[in-house]
């Protein structure tokens, strides 16, 4: 063997060093890591985990001093800065006396779920809310004076406490003589034919929409979502108009086909 050889032999058994030591330092055999495409040699690749163990423990105690705090949920009263909030919603004549019967029914909710305080003023006849430490929601105070008014326009306990657990519910009012102006007799049978023959015409709207109504007087309330308040305030205006109820049961029964397809 010459020298040249020998020096062949050195120089090849380097190169396969160096190119062992290249790839050494970021495959693994586990095919199920997915390994970076940049290769470093021995020497870069410890200073730059040395870099790395710099910045973690850098980071470390700045980590544990920047955490975000937490506060507790401030109460109704707190979030207006102490200041007590207070509702009034008067009772008519003729909602009197079932509300003295349905007081239960009309204070647990008020005061179990929204946390107010609540009482009746004989003298002026209406129903006073007012804010506590406890109110926890800040709208709890508007949640129950919709409910007492919608009590009071005419609705069921079972139907008014729905203001209070959905949001997407609203009371719509209007009198009949807004829809046309009507006097006498003709006013007469405009709400007789929003009525129906023992309120025939008004459980078939108030199925049909998934709403409930409300005649009282010349005034109509109408309980529901807004999507369905308006299909229950064009079948009323319709019959207020002079439609014959065998139309608008057709229609409405169009509206149930349809809200039962969709549901």
């Amino acid at each position: 063997m010459t020298v040249n050889d020998t020096e062949m032999m050195s120089d090849q058994q380097q190169q396969q060093s160096h190119e062992i030591n290249m790839t050494n330092s970021t495959t693994t055999i586990d095919p199920s890591i997915v390994q970076s495409r940049i290769l470093q040699s021995t020497s870069l690749s410890a200073a730059a985990a040395a870099a790395d163990e710099d910045d973690t423990m850098e980071d470390t105690p700045t980590s544990t001093t920047n955490e975000q705090p937490t506060f507790p949920k401030l109460s109704a009263m707190a979030a207006r800065g102490g200041k007590v909030e207070y509702r009034r919603v008067r009772c008519p004549p003729h909602r009197y006396t079932p509300l003295r019967e349905d007081w239960e029914q009309i204070l647990m909710p008020l005061v179990q779920y929204l946390k107010l305080q609540v009482r009746f003023n004989t003298k002026t006849r209406s129903v006073e809310l007012k804010t506590s430490p406890h109110t926890l929601d800040t709208g709890a105070l508007q949640k129950g004076a919709d409910f007492v008014s919608a009590y009071t326009l005419g609705f069921e306990v079972q139907d008014a406490v729905a203001l209070l657990r959905l949001d997407d519910l609203y009371v719509e009012s209007f009198q009949v003589t807004d829809v046309k102006l009507l006097r006498g007799d003709h006013l007469s049978r405009a709400v007789g034919r929003v009525a129906g023959q023992d309120g025939k015409t008004r459980f078939a709207i108030e199925n049909a929409t998934r709403c409930r109504i409300v005649v009282a007087d010349t005034r109509v309330h109408m309980l529901g979502s807004y999507a369905n308040i308006r299909v229950a305030r064009n079948a009323v205006c319709d019959l207020i108009m002079g439609a014959p109820p065998g139309k608008v049961y057709n229609s409405m029964r169009n509206v149930a086909k349809r809200m039962s397809e969709r549901y």
